[in-house]
């Protein structure tokens, strides 16, 4: 699946809007993504929301603010949009990044790995790994300090967090919600994690969700 391969259904939008109501918008989407691609994916004004990894955010109450970001940036892009030409990967430009997915082509993790290993450390950046996607960002947050930043504000600091996610860029989420006396909830294949509970796949989650109705 290319990055802009995925669909939103209306079920799990409606899901997540009665959770809104239910919760008392206590309900927030954390990714990788930019943050113009989850609106454009969700469509569900009022939903507070985090993206490239919390590089952007999107309060509860509407306000937007994002990280500024280093000038190397564009360079490092350019780099990326070139050997991945060269490598016939899949390139996906974002505001704090960009990422190489190799889902295609797993037998060139390595090549990558080393690649943009060495790009971080050319142009002053980071390289944060994912599924099968390696990707270059600019320092700073990730989804564990949103999950931190979200519990100190209103509405979300009347509970505890219940982070969900698949992706190893999510076990800083679980190892954050696990401090807050919350829990992690891994969605998928059981492997070593920092979540403390586990679901099999999207319909699982989609089923218990649909329980809080």
């Amino acid at each position: 699946m290319t990055p802009d391969g995925i669909e939103v259904c209306d079920n799990l939008r409606g899901l997540l809007r009665h959770l809104q109501s239910t919760l008392d918008k206590r309900v927030a989407v954390i990714s990788g993504r930019a943050m113009a691609d989850l609106e454009g994916h969700l469509n569900l004004p009022g939903l507070a929301l985090s993206g490239s990894h919390g590089l952007e955010r999107q309060h509860a109450d509407g306000r937007e603010e994002a990280t500024e970001l280093p000038q190397s940036l564009a360079a490092a892009t350019a780099d990326a949009h070139a050997f991945a030409a060269d490598h016939k990967l899949i390139v996906e430009p974002k505001p704090g990044g960009v990422a190489l997915h190799y889902r295609e082509t797993p037998e060139l993790e390595d090549i990558v790995e080393r690649f943009m290993t060495s790009s971080a450390a050319r142009h002053g950046l980071m390289v944060q790994k994912g599924s099968m996607v390696r990707e270059l960002r600019a320092p700073g947050r990730n989804k564990g300090d949103v999950v931190r930043q979200f519990m100190t504000e209103a509405p979300f600091n009347e509970g505890v967090p219940v982070v969900l996610g698949d992706d190893i860029t999510d076990e800083d989420a679980f190892r954050a919600a696990g401090d807050l006396g919350g829990a992690g909830v891994l969605v998928g294949p059981d492997r070593s994690t920092a979540a403390t509970y586990r679901l099999p796949d999207v319909a699982a989650v989609k089923s218990w969700l649909g329980a809080a109705r």
